[in-house]
């Protein structure tokens, strides 16, 4: 009997370790070999290769690039998918990020053959409403096209969900929606009073300070300079306060967010902690998160303040659309209106305790919609269709076979 192989394709190594270890134990419980294909080379989150070979996944260095336009690296690296599809048998691609889920199908129309299908998770569109002409011209397009070739396009955001609803997938194909990669609430623990306060004091924060905290990777996206430009109102307006504002991640843009923060004087009031595999505890010393995010699929750093009961002001986008409720479990604010996240950052620091317990309470109630067990039902549903469809698909081989026998 076949042995069933999934393969795992992102664009950078540590993915795989960030957002899909559920997943990969979802298809191990269900029979499959799990295989992992990235640039290891270029890891942006924390790898640790480690942990994915102690659960028995076979990594592959393959050498993609994160921009499309670089073509002769990411020529090799479709090469590179292919051998390893053909050389492995592997009869489930699941397909990550941009470039991994444009080569890895591209990769799965090379290989087209008995029992090989195609999972595509679009953690966000490039292209939504109000996003840059030049996404709807470069990214639409293509992911029209490519899902022709995709037998499960999963989405997880309601935008997204109903745009790919539009798509014509491969015959019999599906679009499915779950709640995100699904909130390990096991490294979510409130901590209690006195230790909250002895975390700050590691991280030379005062009970007296305000403290703001993003949580993202740096890049143009994440958005972190808009809130560094707009620090010094924020002081203003919380005058008598001190106000510190640190950023948890890491990215190309670190150098340009360190020389803006010290050309605006704020070196004092900017702490880049780079990136940390322990944010959630910084982040359960936040006063406040800002995620003032341009484009998101769904935002698990704001679901993760969300279930510490740290008050939110988010940017008004498809992701935060899914779970943001204005003045009830947080603040949406809007990026055109950079006064409206003053105004939210001002009222929260004014809220009385009773009033942010009342918040926090709601903001955890939102965070169970999207705990890692109501994500991994939603995958589970996924690979048991995928599981049938591979049935259904070799039973037609075998009987084409006996056939021409």
């Amino acid at each position: 009997m076949r042995v069933k192989k999934a393969l795992f394709i992102a664009t950078v190594g540590g993915f795989v370790t960030q957002f899909e270890l559920n997943n990969v134990s979802l298809l191990q419980a269900a029979g499959y070999e799990v295989h992992s294909a990235a640039n290891f080379r270029e890891p942006v989150y924390c790898v640790r290769e480690q942990e994915l070979t102690r659960m028995g996944v076979e990594l592959h260095q393959v050498d993609m690039e994160k921009s499309p336009f670089m073509w002769r690296q990411n020529l090799r690296a479709l090469r590179q998918l292919c051998r390893i599809i053909r050389r492995e048998d592997i009869t489930l691609l699941h397909c990550h990020t941009p470039v991994g889920g444009l080569l890895g199908r591209l990769a799965g129309i090379l290989c087209a053959g008995k029992g090989l299908k195609v999972v595509y998770t679009a953690h966000g569109f490039h292209f939504y409403r109000g996003a840059p002409w030049k996404n709807w011209l470069l990214y639409y397009p293509v992911e029209r096209l490519l899902a022709r070739w995709t037998d499960v396009l999963v989405t997880i955001n309601e935008e997204d969900y109903a745009r790919a609803g539009g798509f014509r997938l491969r015959r019999g194909g599906r679009v499915f929606r779950i709640p995100g990669e699904g909130l390990r609430t096991e490294n979510l623990q409130v901590p209690q009073p006195q230790e909250r306060a002895g975390l700050r004091r590691e991280l030379g924060i005062d009970e007296d300070t305000f403290f703001l905290l993003s949580v993202g990777e740096l890049s143009h996206n994440k958005n972190h300079g808009f809130m560094i430009r707009l620090l010094p109102a924020v002081k203003e307006r919380l005058a008598g306060r001190k106000v510190v504002y640190g950023i948890c991640g890491d990215g190309f843009c670190r150098g340009m967010l360190e020389d803006l923060a010290a050309e605006r004087g704020l070196c004092d009031s900017v702490v880049f902690y780079g990136y940390r595999p322990d944010a959630a505890r910084i982040l359960a010393c936040a006063d406040c998160l800002v995620f003032p995010s341009v484009r998101e699929g769904l935002g698990m750093a704001a679901l993760e303040a969300m279930a510490l009961g740290v008050p939110v002001a988010a940017a008004d986008n498809r992701g935060t659309r899914e779970y943001m409720r204005d003045g009830q479990n947080g603040f949406v604010c809007r990026l055109e209106e950079p006064e409206s996240f003053v105004d939210a950052v001002e009222k929260i620091c004014r809220m009385r305790p009773k009033e942010l317990a009342a918040m926090g309470a709601r903001e955890r109630q939102t965070a169970l919609e999207f705990d890692m067990e109501k994500a991994g039902a939603a995958m589970a549903e996924v690979y048991a269709f995928v599981d049938v469809a591979l049935e259904r698909e070799g039973t037609a081989w075998e009987v084409r076979g006996m056939c021409r026998r």
